[in-house]
């Protein structure tokens, strides 16, 4: 990748939004998110995705320790954790998060315990994806500023 200009990197860029967008990963929520940023905040997204990927993995070992042992399952404490994860990746257009974590909500209504472990083996392996895909935009984002020298590069206009 290294020797790309302005315009290669922003294509690499838009061709993996895409398919966020495409698979469903993101929504239009992230495109908003990336609108408030600018010159005078120019990691704003990467900033701001950061602290939503701090709190999921909070959440997340919390979620785990909950359903550690089926017999003292906590699930209105699950339901809370559940819904603080359907609203913070809301936020940030994490689509496909958002879906799974709306079913592990159902899952932790019924008390399921079994429902709440297929939930959230499938709600880590979505947060992998969708934590990997954003690592490698940002990735594609700094590469362009260090060997471009661009100070402030959108990912979509």
């Amino acid at each position: 990748m290294l020797g790309l200009d302005t315009g290669q990197w922003e294509g690499n860029m838009t061709r993996l939004l895409s398919l966020l967008f495409h698979q469903g990963v993101l929504d239009e929520q992230f495109t908003k998110l990336q609108q408030l940023q600018d010159g005078s905040s120019p990691n704003f997204v990467a900033e701001v995705i950061s602290i939503y990927f701090k709190e999921t993995e909070k959440l997340l070992t919390n979620l785990r320790a909950l359903l550690a042992d089926e017999e003292c399952a906590d699930y209105r404490k699950i339901s809370i954790h559940v819904n603080h994860l359907v609203g913070s990746s809301s936020s940030v257009g994490a689509r496909r998060l958002r879906d799974v974590c709306v079913a592990f909500r159902e899952a932790s209504e019924l008390r399921s315990w079994n429902g709440c472990m297929c939930s959230l083996a499938f709600l880590e392996q979505e947060y992998c994806y969708l934590k990997n895909k954003l690592h490698e935009l940002f990735q594609i984002e700094q590469q362009s500023v260090i060997e471009n020298g661009v100070r402030y590069l959108p990912f979509l206009q």
